[in-house]
């Protein structure tokens, strides 16, 4: 009686599952197989949302087991063996029934279970030897297949258009963090945006973005990012502050993601209070230092290219050019990274940073974000989505990074 919304391919599907088993080989070498548990992730391996837990076999058909929602993930999934269940005891026993059993060694990823069920599985599992397979699964949603980049380019073109062609129109000096806040979502949501943006990160959340004007952009901050912001509230920081007005003369940071088809892209978008002339020389000299860090990234970024090699660069410039104070924010908003991966989630693998030396692949894509703070000023810089290709890198999220003023 009914049709699924969307339906990903068995064949997209099959592809993502050979990767997941390629970087299980050397992520954890002994498993025969990886549990997955988050939805999220079963959502990327199943094209369901399904709440339960995914058994993928190095040999042998994957099994979808699923607590609530079954006749749900039959519709919109692919997948051949798709069962309800309510303990963890009968993870086995369904398997087992298929030709697709739990092996002695199982990988599982961690990050999807809390530490009550992580216990309660290992208690009716007692005859397996439960192993960390959360690094095959990052592994493999790195590199994007064409389906996939097929809808970030579709997303990154909509992101563009809403922060530097529509919104400029509709936001002036004088309006609260909060009011240019309800704005951008009245056109983020006018033109497609699915209303969630969504964190790996444990305990990380997001609600649109962040919205900081002048000072704000260097509020202290509790989120992993270079940009302040003061926020709704302290037990929302997040968006912004209805008592925090948009100054003339004052720097407007807008770093909000759009969403369509469950995948991300990441832009922040800078506008100043007041006409270009206006613009102190010390806030353009400083964006545009960040302009030329992200333009420097991109024309360099390419297959085989290391992500540390790419930070090293950046922060060298700083410190040469008298930014190091506040790029990538200021005091403890200061973060080691200038960018990372995007997708499913808003920060995926690989950051771009010190110690992540495994090369750039064709099909990643990387948020890059150069930022400086300025002291009793605010925050000023960049950000976009790109996509590495067999021969470089390029933007996803619009070609034009100039501050935008408002008057």
């Amino acid at each position: 009686m009914f049709e699924p919304t969307r339906h990903i391919s068995a064949d997209e599907l099959r592809l993502r599952h050979d990767s997941v088993r390629s970087h299980l080989k050397t992520v954890a070498e002994k498993a025969g197989g990886i549990l997955v548990f988050s939805r999220l992730n079963i959502y990327y391996l199943t094209g369901t949302f399904g709440q339960g837990v995914l058994w993928l076999p190095m040999e042998g058909e994957p099994v979808l087991m699923i607590r609530k929602g079954v006749n749900r993930a039959r519709l919109e999934s692919p997948l051949k063996h798709i069962y309800q269940f309510k303990s963890y005891s009968e993870l086995g026993p369904l398997c087992a029934n298929v030709n697709s059993p739990l092996t002695k060694v199982v990988a599982a990823v961690m990050s999807g279970l809390t530490w009550q069920l992580g216990n309660m599985l290992a208690s009716k599992l007692k005859e397996h030897t439960i192993v960390s397979g959360d690094h095959a699964i990052a592994l493999a949603k790195m590199v994007k297949s064409e389906y996939e980049l097929d809808i970030m380019r579709r997303c990154g073109a909509i992101h563009h258009k809403c922060l530097y062609d529509i919104l400029p129109e509709k936001i002036q000096p004088g309006m609260t963090e909060r009011e240019i806040s309800h704005l951008a979502w009245e056109v983020f949501f006018a033109e497609g945006h699915m209303g969630i943006l969504r964190m790996q990160a444990h305990g990380e959340e997001a609600f649109l973005g962040h919205v900081a004007a002048g000072d704000s952009g260097n509020y202290p901050s509790s989120f992993n990012g270079p940009l302040g912001l003061r926020g709704e509230h302290p037990g929302s920081a997040l968006m912004g502050s209805a008592s925090k007005v948009w100054e003339p003369g004052e720097p407007l940071m807008l770093d909000i993601g759009f969403q369509i088809e469950g995948y991300h892209t990441d832009k922040t978008q800078a506008y100043f209070a007041g006409e270009e002339s206006s613009i102190p020389d010390e806030v353009r000299q400083a964006h545009d230092f960040c302009i030329e860090m992200q333009d420097w990234v991109c024309e360099n970024a390419a297959p085989g290219v290391l992500p540390s090699d790419l930070y090293a660069y950046c922060i060298e410039q700083a410190e040469k050019r008298g930014y190091a104070e506040g790029f990538m924010g200021l005091d403890e908003n200061q973060v080691p990274f200038i960018g990372h991966g995007i997708g499913l989630t808003i920060d995926e693998f690989p950051p771009i940073a010190k110690g992540f030396d495994s090369p750039l692949q064709q099909g990643m894509v990387i948020a890059i974000e150069p930022k400086q703070g300025i002291r009793g000023v605010g925050m000023v810089g960049v950000e976009n989505t790109f996509e590495i290709t067999a021969d470089g890198c390029r933007c996803i999220t619009g070609d034009s990074y100039e501050m935008v003023p408002v008057e």
